[in-house]
């Protein structure tokens, strides 16, 4: 249970939000129309999905601001580790079928084979929103509460660190809608929960897995009794991951995520060729020196990466 501390110091960060904390990013130099983002500490950013009024529903504006927001924060020397959570009652309904319909019922192109060219086109291009997600060298956390369907499940899988609320649940939608899910579920979500049969489970029959299922499967690490507490603990473990090397953590990241796809050999092999040089950093030994006179590693001056 977090202390009443840590929930405060969480209330006041949110207050200052709307005052000096906010940075809006865009390629336009503007604020985004889907997404609220944000700075509560000079390392942290937090990406908030920001269409409450349609219970976040992922509308055309959401599948390229996405890529344009964590392309900009992979540039980022000042962010360390990404938040991600969504605003009012639930973190997010999914795809927003009435925004999207002609996108996808009706591709352009003379005949099939140039609809089916052009159809392809666009499904890669709404894969690029989450896999924009694990490319970004930078640690994401995915705070869940309320519902999570369809897209959201596409979303989360992409992220590092899953947490929820105990009145979240999850559903993969797209069977209910006469599609099979297309953007990252099918792939990510078995190496995420590691049961096939659960995975199968969950894809071909479209039911809800509540928090307790989902945390006792490992889709989610931890689960929290509100939101105001799980965003305090969202914020805690950024903050732990963001006081650490970035050399460390950014370094981690990429090398867990090639292990999970490679052979336990090649995983090895590309984690020397990694560390060869990334060991000759500083932060080493600024981290070693720490541990010996038993500091906080808070208060270690790690350089940007």
């Amino acid at each position: 249970m977090l202390s009443s501390f840590v929930r405060t110091a969480f209330r006041k960060r949110v207050c200052l939000l709307g005052q000096n904390a906010v940075r809006a990013m865009s390629s336009s130099g503007g604020p985004f129309t889907s997404l609220v983002v944000s700075r509560p500490t000079e390392a942290i950013t937090h990406v908030e999905l920001n269409r409450p009024e349609k219970r976040n529903a992922m509308n055309r504006a959401f599948w390229s601001e996405m890529v344009d927001c964590f392309n900009q924060i992979a540039d980022d020397p000042e962010c360390r580790v990404v938040v991600v959570s969504g605003a009012g009652k639930i973190f997010t309904a999914g795809i927003d079928l009435m925004d999207m319909a002609s996108d996808v019922l009706q591709p352009e192109g003379d005949d099939t084979a140039r609809q089916s060219w052009n159809m392809r086109k666009i499904i890669t291009k709404y894969q690029e929103t989450f896999s924009v997600i694990e490319k970004c060298p930078k640690p994401v956390l995915v705070a869940v509460h309320g519902a999570c369907v369809g897209g959201g499940v596409d979303l989360i899988t992409a992220c590092d660190i899953r947490l929820c609320t105990q009145d979240a649940w999850f559903q993969i939608k797209e069977v209910d809608i006469g599609l099979a899910a297309d953007v990252g579920t099918l792939q990510r979500l078995p190496k995420v929960i590691g049961s096939r049969s659960l995975v199968n489970e969950l894809a071909l029959t479209a039911r809800k897995l509540y928090a307790d299922e989902a945390k006792s499967c490992g889709l989610v690490s931890r689960v929290f009794m509100d939101k105001e507490e799980m965003m305090a603990g969202a914020m805690e473990m950024a903050g732990e991951i963001a006081c650490r090397s970035p050399v460390a953590t950014q370094g981690t990241k990429i090398n867990l995520i090639y292990s999970r796809d490679h052979s336990v050999a090649e995983g090895l092999d590309y984690m020397a060729t990694w560390n060869m040089s990334m060991l000759q950093t500083q932060d080493v030994m600024k981290s070693a020196q720490a541990a010996m006179e038993k500091k906080s590693l808070k208060t270690v001056p790690f350089s940007k990466l």
